[in-house]
């Protein structure tokens, strides 16, 4: 929407953005930084966040779909991209000619991808991975560090590949007894190149972390299989943010980091100073006075125990705001207090019990998440009030509300 009639956006401070990368990267060194961008950032918008993760550190950048990386590339944003599951049908095609390096896991992905870089060689399309090289930044700026080598020159004209094996997620990833023979037809492929090994922790935040180690030695394995066939990836991976900062064995080569990225640590870690990047704000639409005992929003559901002043909020569930934060006694902040929601979140509203005082008028700023004065509403105080978790409260904000980037007077530190 290019001119907005409805005050509730989203504040997202880069400088935050570029800290929390730094910080990380300076955690996990030797091993390299992959910022994780996926589901439009984990809600901050992706094209604002990619370069100032770059700008703070990260070498890679890691989606979900193609669709995302390719948005990447439109933005004009040229460093490397992983590709974190095995795209279907022709999206191998199109990852490709973005220069976006895909994951495989099946012996018909490689068969894909081989075709794809084939085809689009025979038709004189894309380069493969290294399409993307000196791409521009927005506004025209060089674009961020690329990191690794990702141009055909001095790979033999091959284009890099990473291969995803499952151990102990069971998700998506290949079985651990097919990773050598996936490796072998990488390998046996002129155009492909096997430059990755990967897998996914599962409870890194989790427990005293044997399951943990158990996932390291199993990919460990998997290395040593490709060893076998003579096959040795450039890069092997496996922590993500809870296993780059509390298991340091997992960081080996490239670590992926994502709701640390964005200032929510998975496992606690104070020292890292990590600054939450997100603040979502509204204005206060109207106010009226209530009686004792009266109620508001669908169900009349819980009178009011005094006379109070209630705020109309234009934010509801269609914006992200979960229907149980009303029952979980969710609080947003107006004027340095915490207010009560008085009743159901509806789609595009909700109430907020400003108390007797009448101190609260129309046109004030709310906060739903971030700070205002002394305190503070986070994504993990939502989560715990609608038991789920901070991945998903910033994920499901919705996209009708704007995201301005902006920085943080304190800078990076």
């Amino acid at each position: 929407m290019a001119e907005r009639y409805r005050p509730n956006w989203l504040e997202i401070d880069v400088s935050a953005i570029r800290h929390n990368a730094r910080r990380l990267s300076e955690l996990v060194a030797p091993a390299k930084l992959c910022a994780v961008v996926k589901a439009d950032a984990y809600g901050h918008g992706m094209i604002g966040v990619a370069p100032a993760a770059l700008a703070g550190g990260a070498t890679w950048l890691a989606v979900a779909l193609v669709e995302e990386g390719l948005a990447l590339r439109q933005a004009g944003i040229g460093a490397r991209i992983l590709l974190l599951s095995e795209p279907p049908g022709k999206g191998i095609e199109a990852a490709l000619r973005g220069g976006i390096t895909p994951t495989l896991y099946s012996a018909g992905g490689v068969e894909r991808a081989a075709l794809a870089v084939r085809g689009a060689r025979g038709a004189g399309g894309a380069r493969g991975a290294g399409g993307a090289r000196g791409a521009r930044g927005a506004g025209g700026a060089p674009a961020a560090p690329a990191g690794e080598p990702d141009d055909e020159v001095g790979r033999g004209g091959r284009v890099p590949v990473h291969l995803k094996v499952d151990t102990g997620m069971h998700r998506v990833g290949a079985d651990p007894w097919d990773v050598a023979a996936i490796g072998r037809s990488v390998a046996a492929e002129p155009a492909l190149l096997l430059e990755g090994l990967w897998s996914h922790l599962a409870a890194a935040d989790e427990g005293p972390g044997e399951l943990t180690a158990l996932q390291l030695g199993r990919l460990e394995q998997a290395r040593r299989d490709l060893a076998g066939v003579g096959v040795v990836p450039e890069l092997v991976h496996l922590a993500n943010s809870a296993g780059a900062i509390a298991h340091p064995a997992t960081r080996l080569d490239l670590v992926r980091c994502g709701i640390a990225l964005y200032g929510y640590p998975p496992v606690p870690a104070p020292s890292l100073g990590l600054r939450p990047a997100l603040s979502w704000k509204a204005q206060v639409h109207l106010v009226r006075r209530l009686e004792a005992g009266e109620a508001v929003s669908y169900g009349l559901e819980q009178p009011l125990e005094r006379s109070s002043h209630v705020a109309v909020v234009p934010a509801g569930y269609h914006d992200g705001i979960d229907r149980r934060f009303f029952e979980g006694g969710g609080e947003v902040l107006i004027r340095g207090r915490r207010r009560r929601v008085a009743g159901r979140v509806t789609m595009d509203q909700l109430v907020v019990d400003c108390g007797p005082e009448g101190d609260v008028a129309s046109g004030d700023e709310v906060v739903l998440i971030g700070r205002q004065g002394d305190e503070e509403v986070s994504a993990e105080e939502w989560a715990r009030r609608i038991g789920s978790i901070s991945w998903e409260v910033l994920s499901r904000i919705g996209c009708r509300v704007p995201r301005d980037v902006v920085s943080d007077a304190r800078g990076e530190q």
